[in-house]
C-alpha cells in the first residue's frame, strides 16, 4: 500500500513520475493552478499590506477533493511542481490547501524527468522557498494593479473590453516605435558595380572597393561613371593578396528565448508552439521499452550553464561519433549574456545525449521530432570543437586608380559546422565562396561588370523571433513570460500579423497614446526591467516583496487620480468600405483581428456577418477559366490563393501563381519562397528558375 502522495501539475507529468516511483507512492495532478485572485474584482487590499484575497479556481473541486481524499490515506505528502517560481507559488496554494506546514520538508525539485534524477531528487526535500512564492505573488499583484486599475479609466474613456498590461503595454510600444521608424524613414540612393571574373575554370565576382587610394561611396550615377572611366577597359590586376586561418565558435546551448528564437527562424514555430511542444518533451515520451522518459530538461532558462556529467557526457559521444579532434581539450564554459539571469537551472539540453534524433523518431510526432532534434543539436554543437576557415581577400587594381575586392572562405576544419549553424532573422545562410589560387601580379579575365542602383531599407517589423530578442535586450519579462505576452498582445487587438511581422492596429497605436500620457514609466522600458530587477531580488531574499509593490504603487496612485480628472474621451471610427453587407444592407467595415485587417456588419451586434478581405493577383483561375485567382488568408493567418468562384470551382493553391508560363512545359508556373530566397517553378514538370533580386519585396 502506498505511504506518499506526490503531486504534480499535470497528468502527463504524473504517469512519467509515476513508473519511476514505484508502488510506495501514489502520483496526481493538480492541474496547474488551484488558487487565484478573482476575476470580478481587484482581490488585492492594498491599504493591508497588498494582502491578495485568493479563491479556488472554478471548476478544480473535483480535482481539490480527490487531493484532500488522497493526502488523508498517506503518511506523506510531497509536492512536485516545476522548479521556478510559478512551480513554487502552485505548491505553496496546494500546501495551503491540504494544511502542510510550509517549513515542512515537502517540497521536491527536479530539472529533468529522468529516472535517477527524479529519484535523487526525492532524497532531498526542502521546504517551500517563500523567497520565490513572494516574488511570483509580487509578480502577480503588480500585474492585477496595472491591469486592474487602468483597464477602467479605457473602459470608460475608449470602449469597454480593453484592457492594460505591464509588460505587453512595454511590448506594444516597441512594435508601434518600429512601425514609426518605418514611417519615417527617408530611403538614400546608393550603387555597386560587380565584376564578373574568371581564372581558368572559376568564375567569381569582385565588388568595387576604393578609387585613387580612398573610399568612395557610390551615391549616385555620376559617382558610377567616375570608377569607370578611371577603369576604362582595363584588365583586373592582382595588388594585394591576404590569406590567414579563421576560427568560428559554436553558438551557447539553448535558453527558452534563444530556442523560440531558433524554432521561429527554422521551424517555424510561434512561441507558444515552441513552448508546448517543449513541455511534451519535458513530461516525457514513451519510449516502448525503456518506458516513459523525459526527453530535455526544464525549458524555462535563462542560464548556459551545463552540468559536469551532461559535458562529460557529450564529450564522450563526440569523440566516438566523430573523433577526438572534434572535442575541446577542456569543457566549453559559456558566460551569461545577460547580467540578469538567474542561473536557477541548466541550459535547455537533452536528458542523455545518447539519444540521439534519429533513434528518437519513431516515438515522437513530427512537431516533438523536429523540435527534439533542434535542442539535441544545438547541445552536442555547443560542446564541440571551433571550426577553422581559411579566408582569402584580394585586390584588383583597375586602370587608374580604382580597386576591386574578392572575399572568399573554405571550411579548413568542419568542428561544430558538422552537424549544427545557428540561424539569423534575416533567413540568409553561409554561402562557402571559393577563389582560385592568385598572386600579386596575375591577370584575370573579366566576364562581365555590372552597375546596380539601390535604396537604403528602413528597419524591419518585428517577427516573434525578433521581439523575443528585443525583449530579452532590453531586459523586459522572463523566460516564463515571452510566449504569453506574444499571445495577449494579439488576443487583445492591440496588434495583428501580417506576412509573419507584427504590426500596431489603430487600437493598440490609440491606448498606447494615452498610457504614453498618463501612465510613462508603465511604458518606459527601463523602468520595466527595473522591475524585474526588483523581483529577482525579492526571490534571492535580498528584497521585501511588500517594499517592492508599495514603492511603484506611491507613484501610480498619483498617476491614476490625474488620468481620472484629465483623460479625454475618445471615440474610435471604423472605417466605411463599399461594400454591403448581404445579409442585412448595411455597410460594411474594416476591422483589424489578430491576423490583419477583415470586413464586418456595421451593424454589429445585430448582424454578426464578417468577410475576408480578398485581393485579384491579377492571374485566371487555370481550373475552371472563368475565375479569377484571389489571395486569402487561413483562420491561421496564412496567406493562400484560389478561385473567386468557390465553391463553383475548389482550385486551391498556398504558392501564389504566377502570368508567366512554363517555357519547358508552358503549364502554370507558381511562386515559392523559403528563407533562401524566391523561385518561380512549374507546377507539371521539374522547371524552375530563381526569381530576379530586384522583384523580391524588402523586408518588412
Amino acid at each position: 500500500m502506498a505511504d506518499s502522495l506526490v503531486i504534480v501539475e499535470s497528468p502527463a507529468k504524473a504517469k512519467t513520475i509515476g513508473k519511476y516511483l514505484g508502488s510506495k507512492f501514489i502520483v496526481k495532478a493538480s492541474m496547474g493552478h488551484i488558487r487565484d485572485l478573482p476575476k470580478s474584482q481587484i482581490g488585492v487590499e492594498v491599504e493591508n499590506d497588498f494582502n491578495p484575497k485568493y479563491i479556488t479556481i472554478r471548476g478544480k473541486g473535483s480535482v481539490l477533493k480527490e487531493l484532500k481524499d488522497a493526502s488523508k490515506k498517506v503518511k506523506k505528502v510531497y509536492l512536485a511542481a516545476d522548479p521556478d517560481r510559478e512551480g513554487e507559488a502552485i505548491a505553496w496554494h496546494l500546501a495551503h490547501y491540504l494544511e502542510i506546514d510550509e517549513s515542512d520538508s515537502c517540497r521536491v525539485v527536479f530539472n529533468e524527468i529522468t529516472k535517477q534524477a527524479v529519484k535523487d531528487a526525492f532524497k532531498t526535500p526542502r521546504p517551500i522557498n517563500m523567497d520565490l512564492v513572494n516574488a511570483q505573488q509580487a509578480r502577480r499583484i503588480l500585474d492585477r494593479l496595472v491591469g486592474y486599475k487602468i483597464s477602467p479609466l479605457l473602459w470608460k474613456k475608449v470602449k469597454k473590453g480593453l484592457s492594460a498590461g505591464r509588460v505587453q503595454s512595454v511590448a506594444v510600444k516597441l512594435i508601434i516605435d518600429r512601425e514609426n521608424e518605418i514611417d519615417a524613414f527617408v530611403p538614400e540612393e546608393y550603387w555597386s558595380i560587380t565584376a564578373q571574373l574568371k581564372q581558368g575554370s572559376t568564375t567569381f565576382e569582385a565588388k568595387y572597393h576604393s578609387l585613387n587610394g580612398g573610399k568612395r561611396d557610390l551615391g549616385n550615377e555620376a559617382d558610377v561613371q567616375e570608377v569607370l572611366q578611371a577603369m576604362g577597359s582595363s584588365a583586373f590586376t592582382v595588388s594585394e593578396v591576404k590569406e590567414k586561418e579563421r576560427l568560428r565558435n559554436p553558438a551557447a546551448p539553448f535558453i527558452t528565448s534563444s530556442l523560440q528564437q531558433e524554432a521561429a527562424r527554422k521551424l517555424g514555430f510561434r512561441a507558444s508552439k515552441t513552448m508546448s511542444v517543449a513541455q511534451q518533451l519535458y513530461e516525457g515520451v514513451d519510449l516502448g521499452k525503456e518506458g516513459t522518459v523525459g526527453l530535455i530538461t526544464y525549458m524555462r532558462t535563462d542560464s548556459t550553464r551545463i552540468s559536469t556529467i551532461a559535458q562529460e557526457e557529450a564529450k564522450a559521444y563526440i569523440e566516438e561519433k566523430y573523433g577526438a579532434a572534434f572535442a575541446p581539450e577542456q569543457p566549453r564554459v559559456y558566460v551569461k549574456k545577460n547580467s540578469n539571469a538567474q542561473d536557477a537551472h541548466e541550459a535547455i539540453r537533452p536528458t542523455s545525449v545518447m539519444r540521439d534524433p534519429d533513434s528518437m523518431k519513431e516515438f515522437c510526432s513530427r512537431d516533438q521530432f523536429r523540435l527534439y532534434k533542434l535542442i539535441w543539436e544545438r547541445f552536442v554543437a555547443s560542446q564541440m570543437s571551433s571550426a577553422v576557415l581559411d579566408t582569402m581577400t584580394v585586390d584588383f587594381n583597375v586602370g587608374n586608380g580604382a580597386v576591386f575586392r574578392a572575399v572568399g572562405s573554405k571550411v579548413k576544419f568542419h568542428g561544430f559546422m558538422k552537424i549544427y549553424v545557428e540561424g539569423n532573422d534575416d533567413g540568409t545562410t553561409d554561402e562557402e565562396k571559393f577563389l582560385p589560387p592568385l598572386s600579386a601580379g596575375n591577370v584575370v579575365g573579366t566576364e562581365s561588370i555590372d552597375q546596380k542602383q539601390h535604396f537604403t531599407q528602413p528597419p524591419p517589423r518585428y517577427s516573434e523571433a525578433r521581439l523575443v530578442r528585443m525583449m530579452e535586450e532590453v531586459g523586459i519579462g522572463r523566460p516564463s513570460t515571452y510566449a504569453p505576452t506574444l499571445e495577449t498582445i494579439q488576443k487583445r487587438g492591440y496588434v495583428a500579423i501580417e506576412e509573419k511581422k507584427f504590426i500596431p492596429t489603430e487600437l493598440g497605436d490609440l491606448v498606447i497614446q494615452m498610457m504614453e500620457e498618463f501612465f510613462p514609466e508603465i511604458l518606459d522600458a527601463e523602468f520595466t526591467a527595473h522591475m524585474e530587477d526588483d523581483l529577482d531580488h525579492v526571490e534571492d531574499g535580498k528584497e521585501d516583496w511588500v517594499k517592492v509593490l508599495a514603492n511603484f504603487y506611491t507613484s501610480f496612485e498619483k498617476r491614476l487620480e490625474v488620468a481620472e480628472d484629465e483623460m479625454k474621451e475618445v471615440e474610435l471610427q471604423d472605417e466605411i468600405s463599399d461594400e454591403i453587407c448581404e445579409k442585412c444592407g448595411r455597410h460594411l467595415v474594416f476591422k483589424m483581428g489578430r491576423f490583419g485587417k477583415f470586413l464586418a456588419c456595421s451593424g454589429f451586434p445585430d448582424c454578426r456577418n464578417t468577410k475576408p478581405i480578398v485581393k485579384d493577383i491579377g492571374v485566371p483561375c487555370p481550373k475552371c477559366a472563368e475565375g479569377k485567382i484571389i489571395e486569402r488568408r487561413s483562420k491561421k493567418g496564412r496567406y493562400f490563393y484560389g478561385c473567386d468562384q468557390y465553391p463553383g470551382c475548389d482550385y486551391v493553391s498556398w504558392d501564389k501563381p504566377t502570368t508567366k508560363p512554363c517555357p519547358q512545359c508552358n503549364s502554370l508556373m507558381v511562386e515559392k519562397r523559403n528563407r533562401s530566397g524566391a523561385k518561380l517553378a512549374c507546377t507539371q514538370c521539374e522547371y524552375n528558375e530563381e526569381v530576379p533580386e530586384e522583384q523580391e519585396p524588402a523586408e518588412g
